[in-house]
């Protein structure tokens, strides 16, 4: 039986790597949910609102809605919440079964905003909150949201809503469209197709539907927009294309290797937050539905589709431009969150209140990582490690594949390869690095297994429809699942982090949490059968499908709180990822390819997740499939060196692919690379703080800090950090030079302090061994140019301040400074620091008093860039050290370089105010 199962786990693994088979996904016409909605033509809706059933209380608005057709009756709950957010919920008002509402992405259900009704008929309802009113028509159904006078949203402006009702099972030869009421059980609206409304079959796998169709979906317009973003996770253009005449969007957690580019199959995670963006007006909406769900996107007018939006507007000859998105889902209900913005910055605060922002990491997870499946043994790991230090490589984290477990059991150990886990860490931590392994979901059925047996006896796995337990095909072999929305089976999982469980783990033992869509390679689509039953909820895994990964990586996030008693910082990375992901784990684009088309589409891929709210987010360097040669691998260490997560990995079978097995000139460039990781952790560190507090994204669109900057808004080869470095990636095979385009402003050559003037492209040269990135006129970035080894033996080392003068000679930047790895920031031990050059005055202010934090480090260098003449006089003013001269050096610039003003050793710690003058 052994041999069988090596055998049949070997077939799967051959077919799951020689590319992706398309074959083993669905498309639409193969679901029959998504030829249902997609059937639907744009027209008048059956679906009306009974406006003498309205009620409205402190909370919201609350009335029935009818389907004309099928005459079943529906809820409708509006809410006006705080910051311009508007919670739109359709229901069953009488359903044979409750419908399930996801229970998991949301941090509270959002703070009531006051509001009043300022108008209200047979027809419509007026609703004033804030700024923002809602006008919702009677018949058809349709709500109209306004950000002050302006139409931003409209929902069922075409007439799509389509609402599936619980109903019996016909009995007999019964056509499913026939039969008497009973309870709810009304007849159903005539459908051209009626094939899958009761099971459905793909391939060799049939899908018991013992509740028959429950499909929601409804059309929601962006009014006055031409460009949409978000819903990921795919590997597309970063503003989404029209859908039309292609495949949906499709949002459904899948394993999917070697995934194709430019087309809308799904991936690993399924965030279902679109972003609208005009030079005006920023508009998001959430869609907040775990179920296997679709996207159309069509941009109107269109000649050839008459726009039934066109009664929204008058005065002109024509339709403004507008994006009609269409949703749907198998199951749940409809309940979406619209924000109203107005502007980016607003857009990300909405949505973090309604889901979180990501934590602030410890330091060392935003340097880099150096993984591959698998490192063979512990001497394997000892020479990698010191490999990096004879190299002169700063490096961070090593990483464990499966293969570092006794035979894929997970936290177990490999008792031949890796008997000496705590040495072999602690000679990791001694050169100042962690180690992170992997903990997945699917656990090998075994007896002798200590974790499976616990979770067998306790009953706290998935279960088949029949409700046995659920035996699947994963690396073990046979596997079951945990039940995640099972509380207790959440919590023994964390407490298997504890460390007196999790023998041979230490505090600096992190986790990757990897396959959790969940991955069941012999499973429909490669995953779990939807009429799998969760006992913890008591519902069809296809309810709760694309929030599986989420309760998975939570609860592991859990468990490293409790190893600590809540002192440290975890640190999660996880494949599948939805909504509210952000919370507690960063995210990676998942199985790549060693191809500069892969290297390409990880800018717009990145930025899709960085607007959806999960920040913390990077590709495999490399490419994880393949042998990259040197040119791709040198260039791919410079995307992922401005990049949120950087971390190298690689498939068992590509050839080793550390730095020093390239050439020279190879080794030099990846060298350069990662130093300029290193010199730029303050910048990453500040904004991963910056995006704690506001969900501001710290790798972002142009668009976000130029709104108004239409030029921008279609590009996604290349982006920001913050709002002061401007990255441009080569992604094209020997390329040496780059068009960049450079948005309002002044920017600088970080490294030659060539000007270049926006809005403007321009052609640069970007010879091998170097990135094109700028700094912004009118910023201050902090840096730490003393590289080391790994981050946390930088801690206390000096900071180098480079500020960038605009045209008007000013630049402003912020610093933030703590202990890098505890929670004690939230106890006040920090430093929020305002950096601001003004009239040839440097200051350095606290933002937040109540921060207090003494930190070791101080300030060794100042450069000023665009300074326009030499200075006679250079001084700093400190309560410590008094007022004193300072040495500098000024260098002219030359053609279009910049010149600069070097200011050495000012030597003030950075715990303190301090005011430098130059004159």
């Amino acid at each position: 039986m052994a041999t069988l199962t090596r055998l049949v786990a070997a077939a799967v693994l051959f077919t799951l790597v020689c590319a992706v088979d398309r074959n083993n996904f669905k498309t639409c016409q193969q679901s029959s949910f998504c030829r249902r909605h997609r059937a639907i033509k744009p027209g008048e809706s059956p679906y009306v609102l009974l406006t003498d059933t309205l009620s409205i209380t402190e909370e919201g608005v609350f009335g029935d809605i009818l389907n004309e057709k099928s005459r079943v009756f529906f809820t409708l709950e509006l809410y006006p919440l705080k910051d311009a957010t508007l919670r739109i919920k359709i229901n069953e008002k009488n359903p044979i079964k409750q419908r399930f509402e996801e229970p998991y992405a949301l941090i509270g259900d959002g703070q009531t905003e006051t509001f009043e009704v300022i108008d209200r008929s047979a027809d419509e309802l007026t609703v004033k909150f804030g700024s923002s009113r809602a006008v919702v028509k009677a018949k058809p159904l349709k709500v109209d949201i306004y950000n002050g006078d302006e139409l931003v949203v409209s929902t069922n402006a075409r007439g799509l809503l389509k609402f599936e009702h619980y109903r019996n099972k016909p009995e007999g030869d019964a056509h499913p469209n026939e039969g008497e009421e009973h309870g709810n059980a009304h007849p159903l609206e005539v459908e051209e197709d009626t094939n899958g409304l009761w099971e459905e079959t793909f391939k060799s796998h049939t899908d018991s539907k013992p509740h028959g169709p429950a499909s929601v979906g409804v059309d929601i317009s962006f009014i006055k927009s031409k460009h949409v973003y978000g819903i990921p996770e795919h590997a597309d253009s970063f503003s989404l294309k029209e859908t039309i005449s292609t495949e949906p969007y499709r949002l459904y957690n899948l394993d999917v290797f070697e995934y194709e580019l430019d087309n809308p199959m799904a991936l690993y995670g399924s965030v279902p937050v679109m972003v609208s963006h005009t030079p005006h007006q920023s508009t998001a909406v959430f869609w907040h539905n775990a179920a296997e769900t679709w996207v159309d996107i069509k941009k109107l007018p269109d000649s050839n589709v008459v726009s039934s939006i066109a009664g929204f507007f008058s005065g002109g000859d024509s339709d403004p431009p507008q994006v009609s998105t269409h949703w749907f889902s198998e199951s749940g209900i409809i309940d979406l969150f619209v924000m109203l913005g107005p502007r980016p910055m607003d857009v990300f605060r909405q949505y973090g209140a309604l889901t979180g922002n990501y934590n602030l990491p410890p330091l060392f997870s935003l340097a880099y990582h150096q993984c591959r499946w698998n490192y063979n043994d512990e001497e394997d790991v000892r020479q990698v490690n010191e490999n990096f230090d004879h190299h002169d490589l700063p490096m961070d984290v090593m990483w464990l594949d499966i293969e570092h477990t006794d035979g894929k059991r997970y936290f177990t150990w490999d008792h031949h390869k890796f008997s000496h886990p705590l040495e072999m860490t602690a000679n990791l931590t001694a050169r100042g690095r962690k180690l992170v392994t992997i903990v997945d979901p699917h656990i090998k059925r075994d007896s002798n297994y200590f974790f499976y047996k616990e979770n067998h006896d306790r009953d706290l796995f998935v279960h088949t429809k029949d409700g046995g337990e659920f035996d699947g095909w994963c690396w073990p072999g046979s596997s079951s699942y945990l039940d995640l929305t099972n509380p207790e089976a959440r919590d023994h999982y964390s407490d298997t982090y504890m460390l007196e469980r999790y023998k041979g783990s230490t505090l600096d033992t992190f986790t990757w949490n990897d396959m959790n869509e969940p991955s069941v390679f012999n499973g429909p689509e490669i995953t779990m059968q939807k009429d799998n039953i969760h006992p913890g909820l008591g519902v069809e895994h296809r309810e709760i499908h694309n929030v599986y990964g989420l309760l998975f990586h939570q609860a592991t996030y859990e468990g490293h709180l409790r190893r600590s008693e809540g002192r440290l910082r975890p640190f999660i990375l996880t494949r599948a990822h939805y909504a509210g992901t952000q919370r507690s784990a960063a995210v990676w684009t998942g199985d790549n390819t060693a191809e500069w088309g892969h290297l390409r589409i990880s800018e717009p891929m990145l930025l899709s997740l960085s607007v959806t709210g999960i920040t913390h987010v990077g590709a495999d360097i490399g490419g994880f499939f393949g042998n990259p040669d040197a040119n791709l691998i040198s260039r791919w260490y410079q995307a992922g060196a401005f990049q949120p997560f950087m971390r190298a990995h690689a498939h068992l079978d590509t050839k080793r692919r550390e730095p020093w097995m390239f050439d020279t000139e190879t080794l030099r460039i990846i060298r350069n690379a990662l130093r300029q990781r290193y010199q730029y952790l303050p910048l990453w560190y500040t904004l991963f703080y910056e995006n704690e507090l506001t969900g501001a994204p710290p790798m972002r669109p142009i668009w976000v800090d130029f709104p108004e900057d239409e030029a921008s808004f279609g590009i996604d080869y290349e982006h920001l950090i913050g709002s002061a470095l401007l990255v441009r990636p080569v992604v094209d095979e020997g390329a040496v030079t780059a068009s960049v385009y450079f948005p309002p402003g002044v920017w600088y050559d970080v490294l030659d302090l060539t000007i270049y003037s926006g809005p403007s492209t321009a052609t640069v040269s970007a010879p091998r061994d170097k990135i094109p990135v700028y700094q912004r006129g009118g910023s201050i970035i902090p840096r730490k140019d003393r590289v080391r080894r790994a981050s946390s033996l930088m801690r206390d080392d000096p900071y180098t301040l480079s500020v960038a003068l605009d045209s008007d000679g000013k630049a402003q930047g912020t610093l933030y400074i703590d202990d890098e790895h505890t929670f004690d920031y939230r106890q006040g031990k920090f430093l929020y620091l305002a950096l601001s050059y003004k009239n040839g005055v440097l200051t350095s202010k606290k933002i937040d008093p109540a921060g207090n934090y003494e930190t070791g480090s101080w300030l060794e260098r100042v450069i000023i860039v665009g300074l326009k003449k030499r200075p006679s006089k250079v001084t700093i003013q400190s309560a410590s050290r008094g007022t004193r001269d300072l040495e500098s050096f000024f260098e002219s610039g030359s053609g279009a370089h910049a010149s600069h003003l070097t200011i050495r050793k000012p030597g003030v710690s950075m715990s303190e105010e301090f005011t430098i003058t130059i004159q």
